[in-house]
């Protein structure tokens, strides 16, 4: 009591006078807080939600982003190997084409030169079967074996070229000579020198004619 008295002379504050004014301090402060809140008005209040909307989609953006980076990379990576596969097949399909053609062309090239290569043959054994003889089996013998030599000649795709009483065609005959012929107009195949022929459609030797003037 005496404590009291003397700081109430000596103008200091109580105990109890001071915690009535640290409380009275507090309760301001939240007075204010609460004043500040009420003040926002809905306009505020709706933008400040939109602001918190929005930075909480970035945030789940961020999250998604390395995703599809990732996975824009990994298709960006199907697309080459993509192009690089059908760029291949389309490569190896020439390739194959192209040896094919080449092996073709290089068999039927065989062929022609043997074929050129036993035509002289094949004339002789025609002049011998055309020949007078007086042995009736050597004749016949040569007969089959001109007959076996033509079916071997046609498996392998080759043809006599037509030429006896056939106009003229300089792609598959060659002219020797023209002789007025009566009977017939000019420049018509009157005589064959040597035969022509063709393999699958290409000419490997020009007969070789006699043409009427």
């Amino acid at each position: 009591m005496e404590d009291e008295m003397k700081n109430q002379q000596t103008g200091q504050p109580t105990k109890d006078t001071a915690v009535p004014e640290q409380e009275g301090a507090q309760q301001s402060e939240v007075t204010e807080e609460e004043a500040s809140c009420q003040t926002e008005t809905p306009e505020q209040q709706v933008a400040q939600s939109k602001a918190d909307k929005k930075a909480e989609k970035k945030t789940k953006k961020e999250k998604v982003d390395p995703l599809a980076e990732e996975l824009d990379k990994v298709k960006e990576e199907l697309s080459k190997s993509k192009d690089l596969f059908l760029r291949t097949a389309a490569e190896y399909d020439n390739y194959r084409k192209r040896t094919t053609k080449e092996k073709e062309t290089a068999f039927g090239n065989g062929i022609s030169y043997s074929v050129e290569k036993l035509l002289p043959v094949i004339d002789t054994l025609e002049m011998a079967a055309t020949a007078p003889t007086e042995d009736p089996n050597f004749k016949k013998g040569v007969e089959m074996t001109l007959q076996k030599a033509a079916a071997a000649l046609k498996e392998l795709g080759v043809e006599e070229i037509p030429a006896k009483d056939l106009p003229f065609d300089p792609n598959v005959h060659s002219a020797m000579m023209q002789q007025p012929t009566e009977g017939v107009e000019p420049g018509i195949v009157v005589q064959v020198f040597q035969k022509g022929y063709t393999l699958n459609g290409r000419v490997i030797r020009h007969a070789m004619v006699v043409v009427s003037a």
